[in-house]
């Protein structure tokens, strides 16, 4: 399925795996460019050693381009400058106006990606040089950039933007949202929930097994909840034990919150985990792990199984390849 998403990127199938830092490592996204997506590494917190480690293990693993993630709340100026000499050849960036670092990134031979909310921020984004629009949608899990559903902000997106290549973020997760983002105008899905169950993930079983027992109505939407690191960050997360709580305490902000500062679990890769804190949970935490913040959009229904990600992206093109021959008879 070739698509104009496809030829920029030089991939052979329409799907970027979502970044989801803390959950994803150079496996998982080589195994996602190996089977002909895009795989991304969420990179925007590390530092410049390990950041060049990531990269040169990917590297190493698939011979496909793949893209780094950063998070434009933070100064990125250091870890663009270190993907570039690496040759990281896809940049997304993500959150705050990425004008500053566009005309350096392409400059250095990568693609660029942003993702938006909204039409607006995407002419913004097209006017700074961008190269390639995502478009998230309220469903999406994680970090949530707008208000607007998919469904009727793709269409916005595609209409303000003319012909640059747009991709569908928020509640995707089977081959009939990629034909679906499609028939709206995208070039392209971005998908986070269901690679939480691929096989390489590096998410605690706890939380992928109550991600397969999911229904839709199983997330929330929090405002500023969790502690991720940066104000005023609406996300999206499994409902559980420590929301519940808040929320029969009556919302009430951080510094007043339900048994905030506890340490709920402990990880050798992290230390101790206390109450309200952002981490996804790692594959070595030990506690409380359903009090811990488990990420997941509204597409979480449609997950039902752990597969390796190359059966993953394959059957998600071919469901939607299927649906759109079955349209055209």
């Amino acid at each position: 399925m070739n698509t104009a998403v496809c030829e920029r990127l030089e991939i052979e199938v329409p799907i970027v795996q979502a970044p989801m830092a803390g959950a994803v490592g150079p496996r998982l996204a080589a195994a996602v460019s190996n089977a002909g997506g895009l795989g991304t590494l969420a990179l925007w917190r590390m530092d410049d050693e390990n950041l060049r480690r990531q990269v040169r293990e990917t590297r190493s693993l698939t011979s496909k381009p793949f893209a780094v993630n950063l998070n434009m709340e933070l100064p990125q100026e250091e870890r663009l400058e270190a993907c570039l000499e690496e040759g990281v050849p896809v940049i997304s960036f993500f959150w705050r106006d990425p004008s500053p670092l566009v005309s350096r990134a392409k400059a250095g031979g990568a693609v660029v990606m942003h993702t938006v909310g909204n039409a607006k921020d995407a002419r913004l984004a097209v006017d700074c040089g961008v190269d390639i629009i995502v478009a998230q949608g309220w469903e999406a899990g994680g970090h949530v950039r707008g208000t607007v559903a998919t469904m009727p902000l793709i269409p916005a997106v595609v209409d303000a933007v003319g012909e640059m290549p747009v991709i569908a973020a928020g509640g995707i997760a089977d081959g009939r949202g990629l034909a679906a983002a499609l028939t709206l105008g995208a070039s392209g899905v971005w998908i986070g929930t269901r690679f939480l169950a691929s096989e390489e993930v590096a998410i605690h079983p706890e939380y992928q097994q109550r991600l397969l027992a999911a229904t839709e109505n199983d997330t929330t939407y929090l405002d500023d909840l969790f502690d991720v690191g940066w104000p005023n960050a609406p996300h999206r997360v499994l409902r559980n034990s420590t929301v519940a709580n808040w929320e029969a305490a009556g919302r009430p902000p951080s510094g007043k919150r339900p048994g905030e500062g506890e340490v709920i679990a402990t990880a050798k890769s992290v230390g101790e985990i206390v109450r309200y804190s952002s981490g996804t949970p790692r594959p070595d935490a030990v506690g409380d792990i359903e009090a811990l913040s488990m990420w997941a959009g509204q597409g979480v229904a449609m997950v039902h199984k752990v597969q390796p990600a190359a059966e993953i992206v394959r059957e998600i093109n071919e469901g939607a390849r299927a649906i759109l021959r079955r349209l055209a008879e």
